[in-house]
């Protein structure tokens, strides 16, 4: 471990993030130690402290690491502001909850070194975990789904989207503009690094169980809801194409259904009011999906349709008569069908197979109409 007085920046800076970690923090400190010092690697450890209230600071102090008070909370934001403290070529990271397995410290950084890589992940996944280590929701279903979208969305060859233990150059994160400060800063990671075209390589490590009665920073449902929509968030393309596509399709098949009436087809009798209200339904779905692709190009610079750009920048006048057009036309069917009911006695009536058909581009309009709605609150606020 270098000196302090030691005017040059490290090879390596090594962060842990801390929130009252006093019965870990020593263990993880010493494992580090035990990896690295043996290689001779000029390093560092920085622990990015979150705001503990109990005897973190005290005891990384005394092992000679140093103390970087970080006062936004949440993992992300500590990790930041550990890594942007660092002058190394060179910062590796991991949770300071003796979980990971620190003796990978050293074998981590000699990969990224020996393949010039960006950034390096010591992957759980395929290495060892322990039992109970984590928690079957996780290993099973949780990480594999959310690798297994980043890989297919981002062009990406992971086995472990959430490990916490990596090691990436201090240069190229810097252009990654970073800005999660929860645990979705784990898949930011990533997703920047791919879209960037990082080199990344990966390593066998593994987890091991934390000690008895200590309480996890991790909430799964909620934490893994903010990486699902981090991940979606990058890749509005995706639901403009669903939502384009589907809206466009089924307002022809809605179209087809009403000039044909109901059609056997191979077997199967379609076209008929279950049809219509299934295409209806996917019609507004289809809106909604690409209503939100609008609303997440506001802040990507991902390339969007040529309709999409018009619609994100349509003029105030536009949406207003947009919006009168619609509420008149919804007004026009509720009075033709009153008109129709009060001309029948007030008795039942049989106007399902056209109600479906109009109700289909008014449900649509409606939902255009109050997200664009949105869309330009959200533009205003943004300015």
């Amino acid at each position: 471990m270098r000196l302090s007085d030691n005017p040059a920046p490290p090879a390596l800076s090594f962060v842990f993030p801390c929130l009252n970690e006093e019965q870990t923090l020593g263990t993880c400190i010493q494992q580090v130690k035990d990896s690295l010092e043996p290689t001779g690697i000029d390093y560092e450890i920085i622990i990015a402290d979150n705001g503990s209230t109990d005897r973190s600071r005290e005891i990384a102090l005394s092992m000679g690491c140093r103390v970087v008070p970080v006062p936004i909370r949440g993992y992300g934001a500590a990790l930041r502001g550990g890594i942007e403290a660092s002058q190394a070529e060179y910062v590796m990271f991991a949770d300071s909850d003796s979980t990971y397995l620190y003796a990978d410290a050293a074998p981590l950084y000699q990969a990224a070194k020996k393949d010039n890589a960006d950034m390096a992940i010591a992957s759980r996944m395929i290495g060892r975990i322990e039992p109970g280590a984590m928690p079957p929701l996780h290993r099973w279903l949780g990480t594999p789904v959310l690798t297994t979208l980043i890989n297919l969305l981002f062009h990406g060859k992971l086995s472990d989207c959430n490990s916490g233990f990596r090691c990436i150059r201090k240069t190229a994160f810097a252009t990654w503009e970073i800005r999660s400060n929860g645990m979705e800063f784990a898949s930011e990671l990533l997703i920047k690094a791919l879209k960037a075209g990082a080199r990344s390589v990966e390593i066998p490590s593994g987890l091991r169980k934390g000690p008895e009665g200590r309480v996890a920073h991790l909430r799964t449902w909620r934490d893994g809801m903010r990486h699902l929509l981090f991940i979606f968030s990058e890749k509005p393309k995706l639901f403009e194409m669903i939502g384009f596509l589907t809206v466009l399709i089924t307002t022809l098949l809605q179209v087809t259904a009403f000039c044909t009436g109901p059609i056997s087809l191979g077997g199967f009798h379609i076209f008929d009011l279950h049809s219509k209200a299934l295409l209806l339904l996917a019609g507004i779905f289809g809106a909604q999906f690409y209503l939100f692709s609008c609303m997440l190009f506001l802040q990507s610079k991902d390339r969007s349709l040529g309709i999409t750009r018009k619609l994100i920048n349509l003029d105030e006048g536009v949406l207003f008569f947009l919006l009168i057009a619609t509420l008149g036309s919804c007004a026009l069917l509720a009075g033709y069908i009153t008109v129709r009911w009060s001309l029948s006695g007030f008795e039942n009536l049989n106007l399902a197979r056209d109600l479906l058909f109009w109700s289909h581009p008014l449900a649509i309009s409606i939902s255009f109409c109050v997200g664009l709605l949105g869309l330009h609150v959200l533009k205003k606020a943004q300015k």
